[in-house]
């Protein structure tokens, strides 16, 4: 009788447990915010700033920055690596990095998020994050790893937007 007292309770703790804020747009996993630019920062400096950084932020990889009339967009790929077990099994994380600039601030965001395992015995191609997110999501988890490794996703592109906004500051 005890027993079925506990489910509940055992249910929901293991629900909390799965949960981690990942934000979604149309479906993806998709970061944004907005940002005003320091006063007396032009597009043109801002956006120079933004580009250093990704490259500093992501060494491997370049920026484009594309112009029109009054915007400068500067758009790149960040690689970063989320370990997730003791035993050294960890992942590699891509995503597009698009920092949108206009007359007085600028809108950081990052999607397009693909996932690669690095451990044995599982194929190490890119695949869409978001099927896995799906799964973990419905309390489906691929692997006792996906915890650490949404955890990782998202702490990692929180950091990423602290750095950029410390970069232009």
């Amino acid at each position: 009788m005890v027993l079925f007292l506990l489910i509940p309770a055992i249910l929901r703790s293991q629900q909390q447990d799965l949960h981690i804020s990942i934000p979604m747009k149309n479906g993806i996993v998709f970061y944004e915010k907005t940002y005003e630019l320091p006063s007396g920062t032009s597009n043109e400096k801002a956006s120079g700033l933004a580009s250093a950084w990704i490259k500093k932020t992501f060494p491997d990889n370049s920026s484009t920055i594309l112009t029109g009339s009054g915007t400068r967009t500067v758009i790149g790929t960040g690689i970063f690596k989320v370990p997730v077990s003791e035993s050294g099994n960890y992942f590699w994380v891509k995503m597009k990095v698009v920092i949108a600039f206009r007359e007085s601030g600028y809108t950081f965001q990052l999607y397009n998020y693909y996932e690669k395992p690095i451990e044995k015995g599982i194929s190490n191609e890119y695949s869409k994050i978001e099927y896995r997110w799906w799964d973990y999501r419905q309390g489906k988890p691929w692997s006792p790893e996906d915890k650490p490794l949404f955890g990782g996703i998202h702490h990692q592109s929180l950091q990423f937007m602290q750095s950029l906004e410390a970069a232009i500051q």
